[in-house]
C-alpha cells in the first residue's frame, strides 16, 4: 500500500505501449463488488481465493501486460511463485516506513485498512506488515527503492531492467 504500484504501472504501460491491469480493479470488475465489500461480505479467505484465481487467469493469458498486484497478493496461496514462474521481470517497489506515512496519512480516509489509525500509529502498522511480507517481497527479481523518487524516475529505472 502506497508504494505507487498502480501509478507507476500506468506510466510504464504507456511507455511500453502494452496494457496495464491493476489486479484489485480486475477482481472488482469480475466480482461486481469493491475489495472492501468482498472482505466485509465474504471474508478474507474468499477474497484470497478469488485473488489467486484471477491472478492465474491473467498470468496464463500469455499477453504482455504490466500487472500491479495488491500488497498482500504475493503473500498468499503461492502467488509469488506463480508470478516468478510467469515472468522474469518482477519488481518490488520498496518504500521506507517514514515515506509510507507521509504518502498515506493525508489520504488515509480512502484506505479502509488504515482509516482508523493516527499518524503516530502508522509506523508500527506499516513496520509489522512489511516485516510479515518481506520474505515474499524479497523474492522479486528486482527491488526498486522508491523513496524520494518521482513516478517517472521509478518507471525509467524499471525500463532499464527490461532492456
Amino acid at each position: 500500500m502506497g508504494s505507487g504500484k498502480s501509478t507507476v504501472g500506468k506510466v510504464l504501460s504507456r511507455a511500453l505501449s502494452i496494457p496495464f491491469i491493476d489486479l484489485d480493479e480486475y477482481i472488482e470488475s469480475k466480482e461486481k463488488k469493491s475489495i472492501s465489500s468482498l472482505f466485509a461480505d465474504e471474508g478474507q479467505i474468499y477474497f484470497r481465493k478469488k485473488e489467486h484465481m484471477y491472478l492465474k487467469e491473467l498470468l496464463n493469458s500469455n499477453k504482455r501486460t504490466v500487472i500491479a498486484t495488491g500488497g498482500g497478493a504475493p503473500c498468499y496461496a503461492g502467488n509469488m511463485d506463480l508470478i516468478l514462474n510467469a515472468s522474469d521481470t518482477v519488481f518490488y517497489l520498496k518504500v521506507s516506513i517514514g515515506e509510507l506515512v507521509s504518502r498515506l496519512f493525508p489520504e488515509k480516509e480512502k484506505r479502509p485498512l488504515i482509516a482508523h489509525l493516527s499518524e503516530e500509529e502508522m509506523p508500527e502498522f506499516f513496520g509489522k506488515h512489511l516485516f510479515e511480507r518481506n520474505a515474499f517481497y524479497a523474492k522479486a527479481k528486482h527491488t526498486i527503492n522508491c523513496d524520494a523518487k518521482s513516478v517517472n524516475e521509478v518507471a525509467i529505472e524499471i525500463q532499464k531492467h527490461l532492456i
